[in-house]
């Protein structure tokens, strides 16, 4: 029997290309078969379909390459909440540009792992540059660093970790009520003590709450700020928070994973004020970034403060390679096994340059902007407020809490649109996050006419 072919080597991409065509043609029947943002019938009808196409997970005797890929790769086309189409616009889930998925192709199927440079000599010397590079995005200091990790909850518990290795077990983190889960969750997994929720009736974290909180919190105490919140992309006032931390003595960590690359654009910086006042700061590349998953980042202003992660495994970083010069990657992450995930972003920044993805941030909040004035300006919608960066939130005028969950509910269904929900103001609202930069006005309008339309059911 001859063996299944291997993706690198010489014959590598000869044996690639015509399993490509096949997943290629794939995608594209199984797109044409959903005909829209998302699958319609609900859950019970996606896992049979499934479970019909898929038979046997570990069958006698195998279908061969082609048969495997055409069958699988089209369900999950067919099945899918796509983000590339314009009204699928729930989460901050975005559509990875082609380039950083064909990087990704690439890096697949070289399979460097970044636990030790014998694995990933180019990998790990790409990856250095990278992360020294994007962390002097936010830090203007001698020794910017970063690292890469699977997005933001793995960066914010990083974050922790480290200031944890700072202060001690007894360290408290005061966060507002409007951050991330893996704020509070990261508290936990450490053995912290339990994080404090400032109350954000506003959406965002009060400096005069944040005062009395600091002057009433004894030891070592961690703010935790957010620029750019799930429920609304709203940023807190970074300036004013990082005053108050200077005056009261307590760290500052930011989590800007969802609006860190409004860094990038000249148009959007300013919402960004203050963010380099932070001991460390959460970004994700795949939200703004366009960047399949996992692409996140945690950044520090300087490399020293990496150095609690050190680690030292004989088979990986011996004492004696690395005087001789090799380079130690492991105290890079607390994975062991790690994909390159700095390559697709590597060549994202080539591809596109700064002003490429500087077009592509202030297109894509200029829909935000677009679509609030059209809400706005609608009788039967209630806008919440003026988006920060691409998140809108509306509900229809009309319709109490359980008909706007009814609603949402009704499009996925449907298949017809994906929009997201979140409770803030004492209600229900649904919510539009715009991270399709070829989105148009025409989406918009259609988005606004299929809601219309449902509304009057």
């Amino acid at each position: 029997m001859t063996p299944s072919p291997l993706a690198g080597g010489p014959t590598g991409p000869h044996a690639l290309r015509p399993l490509l065509d096949t997943v290629l043609e794939a995608l594209h029947t199984g797109a044409k078969e959903r005909g829209g943002p998302f699958p319609a019938g609900g859950p019970d009808t996606q896992a049979a379909r499934v479970q019909a196409a898929l038979g046997d997970v570990l069958p006698a005797h195998g279908t061969g390459d082609h048969e495997a890929l055409r069958t699988l790769v089209h369900t999950m086309a067919a099945g899918a909440a796509d983000p590339a189409e314009p009204l699928c616009a729930a989460h901050l889930h975005c559509p990875p540009l082609a380039v950083a998925t064909a990087a990704d192709l690439a890096a697949s199927t070289l399979n460097p792992s970044l636990d030790s440079w014998d694995q990933a000599p180019a990998a790990s010397a790409l990856e250095h540059l990278l992360t020294r590079a994007l962390a002097a995005e936010f830090y203007d200091t001698p020794y910017p660093d970063a690292l890469v990790t699977t997005g933001g909850t793995e960066a914010n518990q990083l974050a922790l970790l480290l200031a944890r290795e700072r202060h001690g077990p007894h360290l408290t983190v005061l966060h507002g009520a409007a951050a991330h889960h893996s704020i509070p969750r990261a508290a936990w997994l450490l053995g912290l003590p339990p994080a404090i929720a400032l109350p954000t009736p506003t959406g965002t974290l009060a400096p005069t709450d944040l005062a009395q909180a600091l002057a009433t919190t004894p030891g070592p105490v961690l703010v935790t700020a957010t620029a750019g919140t799930t429920d609304a992309g709203l940023i807190d006032p970074l300036h004013a928070i990082a005053d108050l931390c200077d005056h009261y003595g307590a760290d500052l960590h930011i989590d800007a994973a969802y609006g860190g690359l409004l860094t990038l654009s000249p148009r959007h910086r300013h919402k960004l004020a203050g963010l380099d006042r932070a001991h460390s700061i959460t970004v994700d590349l795949h939200k703004l970034g366009w960047q399949p998953v996992a692409a996140g980042l945690l950044t520090v202003p300087d490399t020293a403060l990496l150095a609690p992660l050190a680690h030292q495994a004989d088979y990986l970083n011996a004492t004696d390679d690395t005087d001789a010069g090799l380079p130690d990657l492991l105290g890079r992450s607390l994975r062991t096994t790690r994909r390159p995930d700095a390559f697709k972003i590597a060549a994202t920044l080539r591809s596109l340059g700064r002003d490429g993805l500087a077009q592509l941030i202030d297109h894509t909040c200029d829909l935000a902007d677009h679509l609030a004035r059209l809400l706005d300006a609608h009788p039967r919608f209630e806008l919440h407020s003026a988006p920060t960066i691409s998140t809108v939130l509306f509900r229809p005028t009309d319709a109490d809490d359980t008909q706007v969950a009814a609603l949402r509910r009704t499009l996925l269904h449907e298949g017809r649109a994906v929009l997201g929900r979140t409770h803030t103001a004492g209600r229900l609202w649904l919510k539009a996050t715009l991270l399709n930069p070829h989105t148009t006005a025409g989406d918009l309008d259609t988005l606004i006419a299929l809601l219309e339309g449902s509304t009057h059911r």
